[in-house]
């Protein structure tokens, strides 16, 4: 069977490899139905693994896929049925796991596309407790992206930062993957929306997804810009993954007593912290990575009642995974780029 891995950094091939086992115990095999790219299939594809990894690597870490086979003692799932999958290898049995704090897991084995072999392949074996079935009303794709896209999203606004109803938001990169979501989740319970973008061209497609006010970063300082929007009050929430590039801009459009909230560090892993502005004012920073499988649920759910939908850049295929990856890699894009698989 066919999967799209990666044999040194930023060099991809369609191999031809095995197709998986029966089953074990727990398990399902899968038929991957789509594979949602993401800044961690970037990031591996520069060889930012973080950790030690064999090559080749299938890579992929956000899918969905269509139940082909079940193994022994599995009874939550039947034959063909759409499920969305959970990216990182997880125990199931310490605490945090027990408790449904999945991203918290104390003995993961590791992120599949990034550490282990992702989905970006035909068929997979997956522990079946690693699924979470797609409702009626939601389609492959938007399977494809709740783990990451979404799931990331309602981790960060809703089990971190505790957005509320009537608040003010700042949502950096607008146009990202991650960032289209949060516009629309902000946007449906309530809020007051402030997004950033880096080009005019994608100031009317942030608007449509409800954005109040979007602020082109590369033609305005958006600190500066927000402070105006606000009338110098600043806002409640700051949703940053982007990193260093805006981590002290970011810091200065908070209010006193502010929540920021951060998921990413595209433009750089380190950077500086004014302290005396931290305890002064009372800020709250919130690491967040990953999400627990209730979030993918929910999301799921929020796409089935039309609450939320995903924001679609183009559909790739095989041959064409270098020129997506390299688009995201220049933040040429709008939404998410999809791989279809089968």
């Amino acid at each position: 069977m066919r999967a799209l891995q990666l044999i040194a950094d930023r060099q991809l091939e369609i191999a031809d490899i095995s197709p998986p086992p029966p089953p074990g115990h727990g398990e399902v095999t899968l038929k991957i139905a789509a594979v949602a790219l993401n800044h961690i299939d970037v990031w591996g594809w520069r060889g930012m693994a973080f950790a030690k990894r064999k090559l080749p690597l299938t890579v992929g870490a956000e899918a969905s896929g269509r139940v082909d086979a079940i193994g022994p003692g599995v009874s939550c799932l039947v034959p063909g049925q759409l499920v969305s999958i959970y990216g990182a290898r997880t125990c199931g049995l310490c605490r945090p796991c027990r408790e449904g704090r999945d991203n918290l897991c104390e003995h993961v084995g590791g992120v599949h596309g990034f550490h282990l072999d992702g989905f970006a392949q035909e068929k997979i074996n997956i522990p079946a407790r690693l699924l979470v079935p797609a409702p009626p009303g939601v389609d492959e794709i938007g399977a494809a992206v709740a783990p990451v896209t979404f799931g990331t999203v309602e981790h960060m606004l809703f089990d971190n930062a505790k957005l509320e109803p009537g608040e003010t938001i700042l949502i950096h990169a607008g146009g990202s993957g991650i960032g289209s979501a949060a516009i629309q989740l902000a946007k449906r319970m309530g809020c007051t929306v402030i997004t950033t973008v880096g080009s005019d061209e994608k100031i009317e497609p942030a608007k449509a997804l409800g954005a109040d006010h979007v602020i082109n970063y590369r033609e305005d300082r958006f600190e500066g810009a927000v402070r105006k929007i606000t009338k110098k009050r600043g806002v409640d929430v700051v949703f940053e993954h982007v990193g260093a590039d805006t981590w002290a801009g970011s810091m200065l459009c908070l209010k006193r007593g502010g929540r920021l909230v951060t998921c990413g560090s595209t433009s750089g892993v380190s950077t500086s912290m004014n302290l005396m502005q931290l305890f002064q004012q009372q800020l709250k920073i919130f690491g967040s990575f990953g999400c627990r499988m209730e979030n993918m649920a929910d999301a799921m759910q929020k796409m089935a009642a039309g609450l939320v939908s995903p924001v679609i850049d183009t559909e790739v295929e095989f041959d064409a995974i270098d020129t997506a990856l390299a688009r995201m890699e220049g933040r040429n894009v709008f939404g998410k780029i999809i791989l279809r698989v089968g």
